[in-house]
């Protein structure tokens, strides 16, 4: 609990807050003098509105500008809100994959991390994830919250959790700098590593990202092992197009569930794909509002784009954790029509930037 509870930023976590006045709650936190964070204090004296006063609805958070940037330098004691006080219980640090410049960080704290797992795990029963069941993470670990989220999911749903560590951004060198068969055989090893653990324990959740997922399937024991054991395959951390899903998921683990998540570092976790998609359906990926949202926009003139069409991905982290608005990220999906009582837009057919602030992406492995 912290020095100064709010009755809508500390609604149990099996509650869902209406969206504007969980907005407007978060306004008076993260502004206040006495709970807000040193790093949103200070900035706020660069803005020309008040928050408190101004930012009301979803639509008001595009007065905000993109500060995401700014994380990448900023002091981490400066991201925690006063309010905490002394008893700010820090999950970790983590940062982002490093894929347009030098890494962003946030600072995550065990009151969220306690919600967003709660979020997870009513998603994760309803796919039909099984309990008890033995994890296989084939991706980073630390300080890419990738691995951290993993590791909570695990421990929270029982079963151990067995782990295959990559790096992205050495990956990502390689591959900037033409080093195309280092960065062939770094991968080839991370599929190595995969087998023992495979063929010997009781793996029943498969987590890995989609170029790694498509290596393993090339390998037919491996296919094999995957089709026996593992329940439920889930893909995150890169992209993966609809024609590879639709192959992977019928043709080559018609055994095994596959479903997807869709996160980033900047909002401190993942989203599920939505439950009962069918075969034909693309995938779709509805945000935990309201304190995760998404809009799909042009990025030149940052308006929605019409419902089906693609446009680039502005993503928001509002809790009482964090508060990262207006955030226009470096991928581009299909607008897509959210469920009732959603703030924003889902989104679907998610596709990353050839280039993106002057940088070219290199997606990677991760």
């Amino acid at each position: 609990m912290s020095d100064a509870a709010d009755p809508v930023l500390d609604c149990p976590v099996d509650q869902v807050p209406d969206g504007e006045e969980f907005i407007e709650a978060a306004m008076r936190w993260h502004f206040d003098p006495r709970t807000g964070s040193p790093f949103w204090l200070a900035r706020a004296k660069t803005l020309d509105f008040d928050p408190r006063t101004d930012v009301r609805t979803f639509a008001d958070l595009r007065l905000f500008p993109d500060v995401v940037d700014e994380f990448r330098e900023v002091r981490v004691e400066d991201l925690v809100p006063r309010g905490y006080g002394s008893r700010a219980e820090v999950i970790g640090v983590f940062e982002s994959g490093g894929t347009t410049g030098p890494p962003k960080r946030v600072v995550t704290l065990a009151d969220w991390m306690d919600r967003l797992m709660h979020h997870q795990n009513r998603i994760m029963d309803a796919h039909g994830y099984p309990r008890g069941a033995d994890w296989l993470s084939v991706g980073p670990s630390g300080p890419h919250i990738f691995g951290g989220l993993i590791e909570q999911q695990a421990d929270r749903r029982g079963g151990f959790r067995f782990s295959i560590d990559l790096d992205p951004r050495w990956v990502k060198k390689l591959i900037g700098d033409g080093r195309l068969d280092e960065a062939d055989r770094y991968a080839e090893h991370l599929i190595d590593q995969s087998a023992h653990p495979l063929r010997t324990q009781d793996v029943g959740i498969l987590v890995i990202t989609p170029p790694l997922l498509v290596r393993l399937a090339r390998r037919d024991e491996l296919v094999a092992l995957v089709n026996e054991k593992v329940r439920v395959i889930v893909w995150a951390g890169a992209h993966l197009d609809p024609d590879t899903r639709v192959l992977l998921r019928d043709e080559v683990f018609p055994n095994v569930k596959i479903i997807g998540n869709y996160g980033s570092t900047m909002i401190m976790g993942a989203v599920s794909e939505r439950v009962g998609l069918g075969d034909d359906d693309p995938c779709v990926f509805d945000p935990f509002s309201p304190y995760i949202t998404f809009s799909v926009v042009d990025p030149k003139t940052r308006r929605e784009v019409p419902y089906g069409e693609r446009g680039q991905v502005v993503m928001n982290h509002i809790s009482k954790n964090l508060l990262l608005p207006n955030n226009l990220e470096r991928d581009t999906a299909l607008r897509i029509q959210p469920p009732p009582g959603q703030l924003g837009d889902a989104v679907a057919d998610v596709a990353p930037l050839a280039v993106f602030g002057d940088e070219r992406v290199i997606e990677g492995v991760y």
